[in-house]
Formats: C-alpha cells, structure tokens, sequence
C-alpha cells in the first residue's frame, strides 16, 4: 500500500512557503542513495533532496511520467523507513515554492508525494540490510554473467555486492549458480516483491509509527518503560537470517541407473526357474 498525496500546479497561498519542522526525525549524517535516476529526475532529486533531508525525511526515488500530462512523483520516507499521511502533507508544503523557483521541469506538471510503498525500491545500503530475508527483483545497468534480471531472496550486502538466492535456478548439470553477489555500483533498480510476509512486517511498522506519533502528539499515553525498551531492542535488532535453500538432491545418478536396471531384472525373471 502506497500513501500519496497530489498537488496540482498553481499559485501558491503564503502559508504554503513556511516549511515544515520534524526533530524527532532528524539525522546528524544523511546516508547517500547509491541507486539514482538520471536526466530530468536527476534534476528534480538536486531540488528536492536538500529540502526534504532539511525536514528529517530521506529521498527515494523520483519518477516523471506522462500521467495526467506530467506528474512528478517524489517517494519518501522517514529514516526508520515509516511514512504517514502527515509526513506527506508537510513535504508538500514545504517542497513546492521550492519547487517553483528552482523550475527544475520548465513545463506544466502534477507534484505528488508518496511512500515508498511495500514494494518499494531499494535504494541505499542499509535498504539491502534492513530487508535480508525477503523477495526481490533487481536489474542491472550491465550484465552479470550474461543476464541483466535476477529473482530471489536478498542474502544481504557485502563489500559492495549484494548477495541473492536466486528463485529461478533449476538442478541440472551446466546449470548456472543459485548464489549469485551483484556490484551494487552496477544496480538500475531493485525492489521487494509483495510477499505475505513483507505485508505483514509492513502493516507492523505503520502501526508503531503511528502509535509513536500519537504518543508524541499527546493523544495516547506514553508507553510504560518496558514496552519502550522492547521497541528499542526490536528497531536494534540484526535483520533477520533467511532459511537456507534446500539442496535438491540428483535423482538420475549412475546409482540410481544401476538400481532400477538391477530391480527390472528382477521383475523380468522367472521366480520358479530352478526348481
């Protein structure tokens, strides 16, 4: 599920340019994106990456298509990677006089902000940390191994590869390696794909921000020491260990060969000869 909200190109009221301030959401050290866009979307990202890293938020991709003549779309999310209603709201009144002066689509389009959904692209290193253990689909700006897509469950990043189960690998002689470690520089775009299980991790961490934000507003009461304690033990937490793939093992061995032939002899001779 996606949260969004549009805006429509026009003038702007004068409340529209006070921006929006979140400290609870802040960082001292903004981490880079290492999966960028190129061209016109590169140019929006120059414009709005500072206003948003200004409000706490972090940037995750800019898409520019053709709907509804031109619409912009800026996902973003929150560093613990939680995005609400409010949090979109808030970008948009601070983004769009920005927006305006730097003019950075020198033509009429439609600005909507988002969340990065549950399918959501990766986009920086501790993305590819933070979902270890789920599905994913990845394309590469140059081939590895003579192939540009790859599936399969994220091992995790190391030394700059990203390390994939792939899901598609059958068990024959000649066959291509599971196990596959993809340079991280050489990534066009990855994202999760929708499993039950990321659902569910997904819907978890929407409701504890919102539950937090609640807290924080003075809505709901704060929560007793051991139930703030377990949520941060939860947030520190190692991403969780995928399973490791079962191994098939061969069924059309010389052992298995000689064992049928042996048992087909068997069933072919005369159990009365002999006698």
């Amino acid at each position: 599920m996606n949260l969004f909200l549009t805006i429509a190109d026009g003038p702007l009221t004068p409340d529209m340019t006070e921006p929006a301030s979140h400290p609870e959401t802040a960082k001292s050290a903004v981490e880079r994106r290492l999966v960028v866009e190129p061209g016109v979307a590169a140019r929006v990202a120059a414009v709005a990456e500072p206003v948003l890293e200004g409000l706490g938020y972090q940037l995750v991709r800019i898409k520019i298509s053709g709907e509804a003549g031109c619409t912009v779309q800026i996902m973003a999310e929150r560093p613990d990677g939680t995005m609400l209603i409010d949090d979109c709201e808030a970008i948009s009144k601070a983004l769009s006089p920005v927006m305006d002066v730097a003019d950075p689509i020198q033509r009429a389009y439609r600005l909507e902000i988002s969340s990065p959904g549950i399918d959501r692209p990766l986009v920086r290193q501790s993305d590819f940390e933070r979902y270890t253990g789920h599905l994913v689909k990845i394309e590469m700006a140059v081939p590895h191994d003579g192939r540009k897509r790859f599936r399969g469950i994220l091992q995790g990043i190391e030394n700059g590869l990203v390390r994939v189960t792939r899901d598609d690998v059958k068990e024959h002689k000649g066959a291509q390696e599971a196990d596959v470690q993809l340079p991280l520089a050489d990534v066009s775009s990855a994202n999760l794909v929708l499993t039950n299980e990321l659902i569910a991790e997904s819907m978890r961490r929407g409701r504890d921000a919102e539950r937090e934000q609640l807290e924080d507003a003075g809505v709901l009461p704060p929560p007793p020491p051991h139930a703030k304690k377990a949520r941060e033990m939860r947030d520190k937490a190692k991403p969780r260990q995928p399973k490791p793939a079962k191994k098939l093992l061969p069924k059309n061995t010389k052992a298995h060969r000689l064992a049928a032939d042996a048992k087909r002899r068997g069933a072919l001779s005369d159990p009365h000869e002999g006698e």
